[in-house]
Protein backbone atom coordinates (compact mmCIF):
# COMPACT_ATOMS: atom_id res chain seq x y z
CA UNK A 1 0.00 0.00 0.00
CA UNK A 2 1.50 3.33 -1.67
CA UNK A 3 0.80 6.43 0.03
CA UNK A 4 2.15 9.20 -1.67
CA UNK A 5 2.76 12.37 0.21
CA UNK A 6 5.33 15.20 0.15
CA UNK A 7 5.78 16.66 4.28
CA UNK A 8 8.30 19.14 4.15
CA UNK A 9 10.34 19.05 7.86
CA UNK A 10 12.45 22.02 6.20
CA UNK A 11 13.51 23.15 3.24
CA UNK A 12 16.46 20.34 2.71
CA UNK A 13 14.62 16.86 3.70
CA UNK A 14 11.25 15.96 2.71
CA UNK A 15 9.03 13.13 3.12
CA UNK A 16 7.95 11.67 -0.05
CA UNK A 17 6.08 8.45 0.29
CA UNK A 18 4.91 5.78 3.03
CA UNK A 19 4.86 2.38 2.67
CA UNK A 20 2.25 -0.13 4.59
CA UNK A 21 2.15 -3.41 2.81
CA UNK A 22 3.72 -5.49 6.07
CA UNK A 23 1.26 -6.73 8.90
CA UNK A 24 4.35 -7.01 11.53
CA UNK A 25 7.19 -5.22 12.62
CA UNK A 26 9.87 -3.88 9.80
CA UNK A 27 12.97 -5.17 10.72
CA UNK A 28 15.11 -4.22 7.69
CA UNK A 29 15.41 -2.24 4.51
CA UNK A 30 17.93 -2.39 1.78
CA UNK A 31 18.35 -0.85 -1.94
CA UNK A 32 19.48 -1.25 -4.97
CA UNK A 33 20.27 0.65 -8.04
CA UNK A 34 16.81 -0.34 -9.09
CA UNK A 35 14.72 -1.78 -6.14
CA UNK A 36 14.21 -1.00 -2.61
CA UNK A 37 13.82 -4.68 -0.24
CA UNK A 38 12.09 -4.52 2.98
CA UNK A 39 11.67 -7.80 5.67
CA UNK A 40 9.51 -8.42 8.36
CA UNK A 41 8.27 -10.08 11.59
CA UNK A 42 5.31 -11.18 9.44
CA UNK A 43 7.68 -13.62 7.52
CA UNK A 44 7.71 -11.78 3.82
CA UNK A 45 9.91 -10.04 2.08
CA UNK A 46 8.89 -6.99 -0.12
CA UNK A 47 10.45 -5.62 -3.33
CA UNK A 48 9.33 -2.21 -4.44
CA UNK A 49 10.61 -0.18 -7.92
CA UNK A 50 12.80 2.67 -7.49
CA UNK A 51 11.32 4.49 -10.30
CA UNK A 52 7.82 4.66 -8.90
CA UNK A 53 7.90 2.65 -5.39
CA UNK A 54 5.22 -0.13 -6.84
CA UNK A 55 5.53 -3.12 -5.54
CA UNK A 56 7.07 -5.86 -8.19
CA UNK A 57 4.03 -8.25 -9.29
CA UNK A 58 6.13 -11.14 -7.97
CA UNK A 59 5.95 -9.54 -4.28
CA UNK A 60 6.23 -10.67 -1.36
CA UNK A 61 8.66 -12.82 -1.02
CA UNK A 62 7.15 -16.06 0.72
CA UNK A 63 10.03 -18.55 1.89
CA UNK A 64 10.87 -18.17 5.58
CA UNK A 65 8.78 -19.68 8.06
CA UNK A 66 9.44 -17.59 11.13
CA UNK A 67 10.79 -13.66 11.30
CA UNK A 68 12.58 -12.03 8.37
CA UNK A 69 15.74 -10.48 10.01
CA UNK A 70 17.72 -8.80 7.24
CA UNK A 71 17.70 -8.34 3.70
CA UNK A 72 20.45 -7.32 1.20
CA UNK A 73 21.71 -7.17 -2.11
CA UNK A 74 24.41 -8.17 -4.09
CA UNK A 75 26.78 -5.19 -5.26
CA UNK A 76 24.83 -5.67 -8.70
CA UNK A 77 21.28 -6.24 -7.45
CA UNK A 78 20.52 -9.29 -9.68
CA UNK A 79 20.31 -11.31 -5.84
CA UNK A 80 18.79 -10.91 -2.79
CA UNK A 81 19.43 -12.15 0.46
CA UNK A 82 17.61 -12.66 3.37
CA UNK A 83 17.79 -14.46 6.66
CA UNK A 84 15.64 -15.27 9.28
CA UNK A 85 14.72 -17.10 12.85
CA UNK A 86 14.34 -20.11 10.78
CA UNK A 87 17.73 -20.82 10.32
CA UNK A 88 17.68 -20.15 6.37
CA UNK A 89 18.89 -17.73 4.67
CA UNK A 90 17.40 -17.56 1.56
CA UNK A 91 18.99 -16.13 -1.91
CA UNK A 92 16.58 -14.55 -4.33
CA UNK A 93 16.51 -13.54 -7.75
CA UNK A 94 15.55 -9.97 -8.30
CA UNK A 95 14.28 -10.45 -11.97
CA UNK A 96 11.82 -12.98 -11.08
CA UNK A 97 11.74 -13.67 -7.29
CA UNK A 98 12.84 -17.23 -7.73
CA UNK A 99 14.84 -18.78 -4.90
CA UNK A 100 17.96 -19.54 -6.33
CA UNK A 101 19.39 -21.18 -2.80
CA UNK A 102 17.87 -21.63 0.71
CA UNK A 103 21.64 -21.60 2.90
CA UNK A 104 20.82 -23.57 5.92
CA UNK A 105 22.43 -22.85 9.02
CA UNK A 106 24.33 -25.82 10.25
CA UNK A 107 23.29 -25.90 13.62
CA UNK A 108 19.77 -24.50 12.19
CA UNK A 109 20.31 -21.36 14.93
CA UNK A 110 18.13 -18.50 13.83
CA UNK A 111 20.26 -16.19 11.60
CA UNK A 112 20.07 -12.64 12.80
CA UNK A 113 22.18 -10.34 10.06
CA UNK A 114 23.29 -10.83 6.20
CA UNK A 115 25.66 -8.94 4.13
CA UNK A 116 27.27 -9.86 0.59
CA UNK A 117 30.67 -9.20 -0.04
CA UNK A 118 31.76 -6.08 -1.97
CA UNK A 119 32.26 -8.16 -5.21
CA UNK A 120 29.10 -10.44 -4.53
CA UNK A 121 31.15 -13.52 -4.39
CA UNK A 122 30.45 -14.47 -0.82
CA UNK A 123 27.86 -13.61 1.75
CA UNK A 124 28.06 -13.67 5.53
CA UNK A 125 25.56 -14.97 7.87
CA UNK A 126 25.69 -14.23 11.41
CA UNK A 127 23.86 -16.23 13.97
CA UNK A 128 22.12 -16.38 17.47
CA UNK A 129 24.58 -18.79 18.58
CA UNK A 130 27.72 -16.56 18.17
CA UNK A 131 28.54 -18.57 14.92
CA UNK A 132 29.65 -16.40 11.84
CA UNK A 133 29.54 -18.76 8.07
CA UNK A 134 31.07 -17.23 4.89
CA UNK A 135 29.06 -18.69 2.04
CA UNK A 136 30.39 -19.31 -1.52
CA UNK A 137 27.29 -17.59 -3.86
CA UNK A 138 28.46 -19.76 -6.55
CA UNK A 139 28.66 -23.09 -5.21
CA UNK A 140 26.10 -21.84 -2.15
CA UNK A 141 28.77 -23.67 0.08
CA UNK A 142 30.32 -22.51 3.71
CA UNK A 143 33.72 -21.73 2.73
CA UNK A 144 34.54 -20.52 6.19
CA UNK A 145 33.32 -20.04 9.71
CA UNK A 146 34.09 -18.69 12.88
CA UNK A 147 32.29 -17.92 15.83
CA UNK A 148 32.58 -15.11 19.26
CA UNK A 149 32.81 -15.84 22.53
CA UNK A 150 29.51 -14.96 23.80
CA UNK A 151 26.22 -13.26 22.64
CA UNK A 152 24.45 -13.54 19.44
CA UNK A 153 25.66 -11.69 16.12
CA UNK A 154 23.70 -9.12 15.01
CA UNK A 155 25.59 -6.75 13.05
CA UNK A 156 28.01 -6.94 9.87
CA UNK A 157 29.50 -4.42 7.85
CA UNK A 158 32.04 -5.05 5.00
CA UNK A 159 35.34 -2.83 4.13
CA UNK A 160 34.55 -1.01 0.76
CA UNK A 161 37.25 -2.88 -0.70
CA UNK A 162 36.28 -6.42 0.92
CA UNK A 163 39.59 -7.18 2.53
CA UNK A 164 37.82 -7.19 6.18
CA UNK A 165 34.56 -7.18 7.76
CA UNK A 166 33.26 -6.64 10.70
CA UNK A 167 30.77 -7.84 12.71
CA UNK A 168 28.48 -6.93 16.09
CA UNK A 169 27.56 -8.74 18.84
CA UNK A 170 24.40 -8.55 21.62
CA UNK A 171 27.27 -8.90 24.51
CA UNK A 172 28.40 -5.19 22.99
CA UNK A 173 31.85 -6.46 20.89
CA UNK A 174 33.17 -5.35 18.16
CA UNK A 175 35.06 -8.21 16.22
CA UNK A 176 36.77 -7.55 12.71
CA UNK A 177 38.07 -10.79 10.83
CA UNK A 178 40.28 -10.87 7.33
CA UNK A 179 39.23 -12.95 4.80
CA UNK A 180 41.10 -15.90 6.33
CA UNK A 181 38.70 -15.71 9.34
CA UNK A 182 41.42 -14.39 11.57
CA UNK A 183 40.45 -12.29 14.15
CA UNK A 184 42.09 -8.67 13.84
CA UNK A 185 40.54 -7.17 16.57
CA UNK A 186 38.17 -8.02 19.10
CA UNK A 187 36.61 -5.08 22.04
CA UNK A 188 33.53 -4.83 23.95
CA UNK A 189 32.63 -0.63 22.63
CA UNK A 190 28.48 -0.76 23.64
CA UNK A 191 27.35 -1.46 26.78
CA UNK A 192 24.22 -3.91 26.68
CA UNK A 193 25.39 -5.03 22.89
CA UNK A 194 25.84 -3.56 19.75
CA UNK A 195 22.67 -2.76 17.40
CA UNK A 196 24.23 -2.23 13.89
CA UNK A 197 27.65 -0.86 12.17
CA UNK A 198 28.43 0.65 8.67
CA UNK A 199 31.17 1.95 6.71
CA UNK A 200 31.63 5.02 4.95
CA UNK A 201 32.56 4.44 1.10
CA UNK A 202 35.25 7.34 1.14
CA UNK A 203 38.43 7.40 2.59
CA UNK A 204 39.09 10.51 4.75
CA UNK A 205 41.21 13.42 3.13
CA UNK A 206 44.11 14.36 4.53
CA UNK A 207 45.73 10.81 5.23
CA UNK A 208 48.83 10.40 7.68
CA UNK A 209 51.78 9.18 6.67
CA UNK A 210 49.93 7.75 3.41
CA UNK A 211 47.71 5.46 5.11
CA UNK A 212 44.45 5.88 3.95
CA UNK A 213 41.69 5.48 6.70
CA UNK A 214 37.91 5.03 6.26
CA UNK A 215 35.28 5.45 9.26
CA UNK A 216 32.82 3.30 10.55
CA UNK A 217 29.86 3.82 12.81
CA UNK A 218 28.32 1.84 15.04
CA UNK A 219 25.20 2.01 17.62
CA UNK A 220 24.00 0.37 20.54
CA UNK A 221 22.08 -0.50 23.44
CA UNK A 222 23.66 2.75 25.35
CA UNK A 223 21.77 5.45 23.24
CA UNK A 224 25.30 5.79 20.94
CA UNK A 225 26.88 6.08 18.05
CA UNK A 226 30.62 5.89 17.87
CA UNK A 227 32.33 6.72 15.23
CA UNK A 228 36.12 4.54 14.30
CA UNK A 229 39.05 5.09 11.88
CA UNK A 230 39.74 1.75 10.48
CA UNK A 231 42.97 1.13 7.94
CA UNK A 232 44.19 -1.61 6.22
CA UNK A 233 47.02 -1.52 4.07
CA UNK A 234 50.64 -2.94 3.54
CA UNK A 235 53.28 -3.09 5.50
CA UNK A 236 51.26 -0.73 7.94
CA UNK A 237 48.69 -4.13 8.58
CA UNK A 238 44.98 -2.99 10.63
CA UNK A 239 44.81 -0.15 12.71
CA UNK A 240 41.47 0.79 14.18
CA UNK A 241 41.28 3.85 16.10
CA UNK A 242 38.16 5.06 18.43
CA UNK A 243 37.76 8.56 17.17
CA UNK A 244 34.26 10.29 18.86
CA UNK A 245 30.81 9.52 20.36
CA UNK A 246 27.54 10.51 18.93
CA UNK A 247 25.01 11.70 21.23
CA UNK A 248 21.46 13.24 20.92
CA UNK A 249 19.23 9.93 21.08
CA UNK A 250 17.02 9.29 24.53
CA UNK A 251 16.90 5.65 23.63
CA UNK A 252 19.36 2.69 22.25
CA UNK A 253 19.80 3.23 19.17
CA UNK A 254 19.01 0.37 16.28
CA UNK A 255 20.14 1.56 13.50
CA UNK A 256 23.19 3.66 11.36
CA UNK A 257 23.97 4.24 8.04
CA UNK A 258 26.43 6.18 5.77
CA UNK A 259 24.98 7.83 2.62
CA UNK A 260 27.34 7.01 -0.41
CA UNK A 261 29.36 9.96 -0.60
CA UNK A 262 30.14 9.84 2.95
CA UNK A 263 28.86 13.18 3.59
CA UNK A 264 26.09 12.52 6.04
CA UNK A 265 25.09 9.55 8.85
CA UNK A 266 21.54 8.51 9.05
CA UNK A 267 20.70 6.80 12.36
CA UNK A 268 17.04 5.08 14.09
CA UNK A 269 16.07 4.84 17.75
CA UNK A 270 13.68 3.66 20.41
CA UNK A 271 12.87 7.10 20.88
CA UNK A 272 11.05 7.04 17.64
CA UNK A 273 13.45 9.52 15.49
CA UNK A 274 15.64 9.77 13.31
CA UNK A 275 18.41 11.86 12.90
CA UNK A 276 20.43 13.11 10.75
CA UNK A 277 24.21 13.93 11.46
CA UNK A 278 26.18 16.06 8.64
CA UNK A 279 30.35 14.14 8.95
CA UNK A 280 32.46 16.90 9.01
CA UNK A 281 31.48 18.51 12.38
CA UNK A 282 29.01 15.68 13.42
CA UNK A 283 26.42 17.88 13.99
CA UNK A 284 22.63 16.65 13.85
CA UNK A 285 21.01 18.37 10.74
CA UNK A 286 17.49 17.50 11.41
CA UNK A 287 15.65 15.19 13.50
CA UNK A 288 12.85 13.25 11.82
CA UNK A 289 9.71 12.70 14.06
CA UNK A 290 7.27 10.84 11.68
CA UNK A 291 7.21 7.27 12.83
CA UNK A 292 5.12 6.09 15.78
CA UNK A 293 6.89 3.29 16.99
CA UNK A 294 10.84 2.28 17.25
CA UNK A 295 13.13 3.04 14.15
CA UNK A 296 14.57 -0.55 13.49
CA UNK A 297 16.45 0.18 10.31
CA UNK A 298 17.49 2.95 7.69
CA UNK A 299 19.56 2.67 4.42
CA UNK A 300 20.67 5.01 1.40
CA UNK A 301 20.06 4.38 -2.34
CA UNK A 302 23.52 4.17 -3.96
CA UNK A 303 23.37 7.42 -6.49
CA UNK A 304 19.73 9.22 -5.42
CA UNK A 305 19.32 11.60 -2.61
CA UNK A 306 17.20 9.20 -1.39
CA UNK A 307 17.11 7.27 2.29
CA UNK A 308 14.41 4.86 4.10
CA UNK A 309 13.36 4.00 7.29
CA UNK A 310 11.34 1.56 8.64
CA UNK A 311 9.86 0.69 12.05
CA UNK A 312 7.80 -1.19 14.42
CA UNK A 313 4.45 1.34 13.06
CA UNK A 314 4.96 -1.13 10.05
CA UNK A 315 5.95 1.36 8.15
CA UNK A 316 8.52 2.27 5.74
CA UNK A 317 9.21 6.23 4.73
CA UNK A 318 11.19 6.99 2.15
CA UNK A 319 12.87 10.27 2.72
CA UNK A 320 14.65 12.98 0.07
CA UNK A 321 17.47 14.94 0.59
CA UNK A 322 17.66 18.20 -1.42
CA UNK A 323 20.88 17.96 -3.79
CA UNK A 324 22.83 21.07 -1.75
CA UNK A 325 22.04 18.65 1.75
CA UNK A 326 25.89 17.07 1.18
CA UNK A 327 24.53 14.95 -1.65
CA UNK A 328 27.04 14.54 -4.61
CA UNK A 329 25.61 12.07 -7.31
CA UNK A 330 29.59 11.58 -8.85
CA UNK A 331 29.87 9.66 -5.31
CA UNK A 332 28.51 6.29 -6.43
CA UNK A 333 28.84 2.83 -4.90
CA UNK A 334 32.29 1.46 -5.58
CA UNK A 335 31.15 -1.51 -7.55
CA UNK A 336 31.12 -3.03 -10.72
CA UNK A 337 29.12 -0.41 -13.05
CA UNK A 338 26.61 -2.18 -15.76
CA UNK A 339 26.86 -0.51 -19.22
CA UNK A 340 23.72 1.01 -20.69
CA UNK A 341 23.56 -2.03 -23.62
CA UNK A 342 22.79 -4.19 -20.67
CA UNK A 343 20.39 -2.54 -18.82
CA UNK A 344 16.96 -4.09 -17.98
CA UNK A 345 13.71 -1.91 -18.73
CA UNK A 346 13.64 -1.53 -14.88
CA UNK A 347 16.99 -0.22 -14.81
CA UNK A 348 16.13 2.24 -17.63
CA UNK A 349 12.93 3.63 -16.04
CA UNK A 350 15.45 4.44 -12.84
CA UNK A 351 17.70 6.29 -14.96
CA UNK A 352 14.79 8.63 -16.39
CA UNK A 353 13.22 9.00 -13.01
CA UNK A 354 16.78 10.31 -11.63
CA UNK A 355 16.85 12.45 -14.26
CA UNK A 356 13.43 14.13 -13.99
CA UNK A 357 11.59 12.29 -16.84
CA UNK A 358 9.32 10.43 -14.89
CA UNK A 359 6.61 11.51 -17.11
CA UNK A 360 8.15 9.26 -19.39
CA UNK A 361 8.54 6.25 -17.65
CA UNK A 362 5.12 4.92 -18.87
CA UNK A 363 5.84 5.16 -22.38
CA UNK A 364 9.06 3.93 -22.22
CA UNK A 365 7.69 0.29 -20.22
CA UNK A 366 4.53 0.22 -22.95
CA UNK A 367 7.46 0.03 -25.23
CA UNK A 368 9.60 -2.39 -23.74
CA UNK A 369 12.44 -0.07 -24.16
CA UNK A 370 15.88 -1.69 -22.25
CA UNK A 371 19.56 -0.62 -22.63
CA UNK A 372 20.17 -0.92 -25.85
CA UNK A 373 17.01 0.24 -27.48
CA UNK A 374 17.77 3.30 -25.53
CA UNK A 375 20.83 3.75 -27.30
CA UNK A 376 19.39 3.32 -30.66
CA UNK A 377 16.86 6.02 -30.20
CA UNK A 378 16.85 9.27 -32.11
CA UNK A 379 14.89 12.12 -32.48
CA UNK A 380 12.35 10.45 -35.25
CA UNK A 381 11.95 7.45 -33.39
CA UNK A 382 10.66 9.28 -30.12
CA UNK A 383 8.60 11.30 -32.61
CA UNK A 384 7.00 9.21 -34.59
CA UNK A 385 7.25 5.42 -32.84
CA UNK A 386 6.73 6.62 -28.82
CA UNK A 387 4.71 9.41 -30.05
CA UNK A 388 6.42 11.90 -27.49
CA UNK A 389 6.32 15.64 -28.03
CA UNK A 390 9.85 17.43 -28.30
CA UNK A 391 9.34 21.04 -27.02
CA UNK A 392 11.50 23.40 -29.43
CA UNK A 393 13.97 26.02 -27.24
CA UNK A 394 13.42 29.65 -28.07
CA UNK A 395 14.92 31.60 -30.39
Amino acid sequence: MLKPQTILYDQMVKLICTLGDHRDDVNCCAFSSSYLATCSLDKTVRLYHLSDFNELPYSPLKGHTYAVHCCCFSSLGHILASCSTDGNTILWNTENGLKLAVLEHPCRSPVRICRFSPDSTYVVSGAADGSVNVWNVQSFKVCRSGSVKDGSLVACAFAPNGSFFVTGSSCGDLTVWDDKMRCLYNEKVHDLGVTCCDFSLQPLSGNVEGVKYIQMASCGQDSTIKIWLISFADPTGFDMKYKCTLSGHAAPVLACAFSYDGQTLVSGSVDKTVRIFETRTWSILHTLTQHTRYVTTCAFAPDMPLFATGSMDKCVNIWQLEPNQHFTGSALREEPKISVDNWSEEEVSVWLSRHGLQDLVEIFKRHNIDGKELLSLTKESLVGDLKIVISQPNP
